[in-house]
């Protein structure tokens, strides 16, 4: 699990007026919180946050070393990061401490393996979900979780009871819920649609008319 350095430094007082005095000296307004600690106003360098959240997408853990007014060090995850939607520019960045004696709850990336041989029959591989929810202790939390879709052929699925987790690590998603699916081409199923549609129509003969 990749762990990453950035510097913070505290600040005083908070509003809009003093958000935008950061913004244009090139830093951006956080918040420190934690289980066991008091929340904390602090201001980071867009700059450096910015290279450590290039290609990530979620679950990016900082070593937080907070300067000037008490030196301090703490282990965080980004919990959220307001980002406008025109300039792009980040507005607000919220790091949640992580206790290494509790339990975390996080979304976890779910990383496919293979190819399906359904795709080679003429199949359609359908990815249900993309990552899983599990609990556990940091220690022992996994980056991604790897799913192997190489066996599924079509109308086979994998469910996440399917799924191998280390020790320790408690998947909270329902056991049968789907995670990829191969199913039949949208013109078979059309096609087959179609037969069953006419199998239920019931032509009369003319014998069976004059009977009337």
């Amino acid at each position: 699990m990749q762990i990453s350095e950035l510097k913070a430094s505290h600040r005083k007082s908070s509003g809009k007026g003093v958000s935008r005095r950061l913004r244009k000296e090139g830093m951006t307004p956080a918040v420190f919180y934690g289980p066991k600690s008091e929340p904390v106003l602090l201001a980071v360098n867009s700059t450096d946050l910015k290279k450590i959240l290039k290609g990530k997408e979620e679950n990016i853990f900082i070593n937080l070393q907070i300067v000037n007014g008490g030196n301090m060090e703490k282990f965080t995850l980004i919990k959220e990061l307001q980002i406008d939607p025109v300039s792009r520019k980040f507005l607000h960045v919220d790091f949640c401490e992580i206790d290494m004696e509790r339990a975390i709850t996080l979304d976890v990336p779910i990383h496919f393996k293979g190819q399906a041989i359904g795709i080679d029959n003429g199949g359609e591989l359908h990815h249900i979900k993309r990552e899983i929810k599990v609990s556990c202790l940091f220690t022992v939390l996994p980056e991604f979780v790897e799913v192997d879709i190489s066996g599924l052929d079509i109308g086979d699925s994998v469910k996440v009871q399917d799924i191998k987790l280390p020790d320790g690590v408690n998947v909270l998603d329902p056991q049968d819920t789907i995670i990829a699916s191969v199913a039949a081409p949208k013109a078979v199923v059309k096609a087959e649609a179609v037969e069953e549609e006419q199998e239920e129509v019931v032509v009369e003969t003319p014998e069976e008319e004059k009977g009337k």
